[in-house]
């Protein structure tokens, strides 16, 4: 399978795999919207064309949220982009609380690859916290969790100069929008 055909192919698994989900914002999008933008992000940010890693941007979230298994993403894209999706796959059966500790303390001893998509993700993540917050969510708890992504991207950070200016951007502008109004 070429480049193309392994992104185009993860594009596709990944939308059907999340069909039903919907991002927590109050616009209510489909999922895809969230991993085609974390694969465009990695896309546009880096200067080689590392089709392995875009591929892994829009499947990040199989492991984590569908019933898809590590041997079928194996089958499917290869050990090398298998193997970065579970890298920045939480643990499910740990508390919220310590899975979002543990990305605090482990993401900067994760692969190179696996920084850029954490740091991606967070970017899309602030983005659409700035754009379209969950309803359920106040000041405080809205804030929270800017505070707690800069601290794991903290552990991103050195690798891509791109990819951080971006995150910044993401990050100041949740800030401003969140302490805007009322939510």
């Amino acid at each position: 399978m070429n480049g193309l055909q392994l992104v185009t192919h993860a594009a596709d698994f990944a939308a059907r795999r999340h069909v039903n989900q919907k991002r927590k914002g109050s616009a209510g999008e489909p999922y895809i919207n969230h991993l085609a933008e974390v694969a465009m992000l990695l896309a546009s940010s880096t200067t080689a064309e590392d089709t392995e890693l875009v591929a892994a941007g829009f499947l990040h979230d199989t492991l984590e949220d569908t019933p898809t298994e590590y041997e079928e993403l194996v089958a499917h894209f290869g050990a090398t982009v298998a193997k970065i999706v579970a890298e920045v796959t939480d643990d499910k059966s740990l508390p919220k609380a310590e899975r979002k500790q543990l990305q605090v303390d482990k993401t900067s001893a994760k692969s190179v690859r696996a920084r850029l998509l954490k740091m991606a993700d967070k970017t899309s993540n602030l983005r659409s916290l700035a754009t379209s917050p969950p309803a359920d969510w106040d000041t405080a708890r809205a804030l929270e969790y800017v505070d707690w992504a800069e601290r794991v991207v903290a552990g991103c950070r050195g690798l891509n100069s791109n990819l951080e200016k971006l995150f910044d951007a993401a990050a100041a502008d949740a800030r401003a929008a969140i302490t805007a109004g009322p939510r």
